[in-house]
């Protein structure tokens, strides 16, 4: 699997032991790491406006979290869905890492969201595998968010007419019955319809479908 360029993994678990063990693995994998060693650490850490994730801001760049179930303070449960409420569990995925009297914890949790888990003690390369997996869904979701958010912001430009000449165009309209639903000119719909295409940054009325499928 190609590596994810720039993604961080962070490493949020009480045992010293098993964050040094983590850190040195994804590094052996050139793979980018920070170490928290409760929630309440890695909670600081996204509350730090120099993190630039201060006052609930998704991040721009890749990562997922390897994250304990079981720790003094806060539990990684516990965390985990503050991380869902805020929708950062979407933008960096979230791996469990668990004894096995919490597997069946630890499963409930991948039903509600989180990316896998997987029981102590773990196989290194099977774990790398799955965090190499976890990055690039990661990627592909920070991509997709992107691509929506610029999506939106060419759809803000268009003006109410050129809303209602884009709505019809995709219906399939041709422009003489468009021009009539709207009671306006034949050459008018022409031009907001060439304008809507140069806004949307598209070459027909399919193409203009496709992309206002994904929001």
């Amino acid at each position: 699997m190609q590596p994810v360029l720039n993604a961080t993994v962070f490493i949020v678990d009480d045992d010293a032991s098993v964050r040094e063990a983590m850190a040195w693995l994804l590094r052996s994998r050139r793979l980018l790491s920070e170490v928290y060693d409760s929630a309440e650490a890695f909670e600081r850490m996204l509350a730090d406006p120099a993190s630039g994730l201060a006052g609930g801001v998704l991040p721009r760049q890749a990562g997922c979290l390897l994250l304990d179930v079981r720790m003094p303070g806060q539990s990684g449960l516990a965390l985990f869905d503050k991380l869902v409420e805020r929708g950062l569990a979407e933008a960096w995925p979230v791996i469990f890492l668990s004894g096995h009297a919490d597997v069946p914890t630890a499963v409930d949790a991948v039903k509600r969201g989180a990316f896998d888990f997987c029981e102590k003690p773990f196989s290194d390369n099977a774990l790398v595998d799955r965090i190499e997996q976890a990055l690039a869904a990661s990627q592909q979701r920070l991509e997709a968010r992107q691509r929506k958010a610029g999506l939106q912001a060419r759809l803000g430009e268009l003006t109410e007419r050129e809303r209602d000449v884009m709505r019809l165009v995709v219906e399939g309209l041709p422009n003489k019955l468009i021009a009539d639903q709207l009671d306006i000119s034949v050459r008018t719909v022409e031009v907001h319809r060439a304008r809507v295409f140069d806004k949307m940054e598209v070459k027909s009325a399919v193409e203009l479908a496709n992309l206002l499928r994904e929001l």
